[in-house]
């Protein structure tokens, strides 16, 4: 089975904490959905566009909003990270997988990062940048208290290794 190629055998996954990080990205989508839909009301009030212009388009913002409240949960669940000896593992995606693997000795910097509405959730992100862009690794929607760990761990861990750089 190809999802075999992003899961490895024996390793205890962590998933993010699922229910804060899929209400805080559903507050988002609603940040950019009620906006596009108050517009949608000015316009037909103001009788501007054909009615039927309206309708397709309220349609369209209905059922788009739809499917994305729908794949909000399903990425949130996509996110998993796991620790092994020598590396982070960091797996995420529903229709383009991806599988990271970041060597504790090429790690540069661990940042944590929570904007108002990650904090308003109780949810913050931490990011491993190493000097190659395309290796950095996210991990969303961690517990502020779960996310210090991981980000001190992870630094601790990765100075041991790189101290021969």
């Amino acid at each position: 089975m190809v999802d075999d190629a992003f899961r490895t055998e024996g390793d205890d996954w962590q998933p993010v904490s699922r229910k804060r990080l899929t209400r805080a990205r559903r507050v988002v989508l609603a940040f950019v959905v009620l906006p596009c839909a108050a517009l949608l009301v000015a316009f037909a009030t103001l009788g501007t566009p054909p009615v039927i212009v309206i309708v397709a388009l309220a349609a369209l913002l209905v059922v788009a909003s739809g499917w994305a409240w729908v794949l909000i949960g399903r990425r949130v669940r996509s996110f998993a990270y796991t620790e092994r000896s020598d590396d982070l593992l960091v797996t995420s995606g529903i229709l383009f997988r991806r599988l990271v693997i970041v060597p504790y000795g090429r790690m540069q910097l661990v940042d944590v990062k929570a904007g108002p509405i990650d904090r308003w959730f109780g949810i913050a992100n931490v990011q491993l940048h190493t000097a190659a862009a395309t290796t950095d690794a996210k991990i969303p929607g961690l517990e502020p208290h779960d996310a210090a760990v991981l980000r001190d761990r992870l630094a601790a861990i990765g100075e041991q290794r790189s101290s021969g750089l």
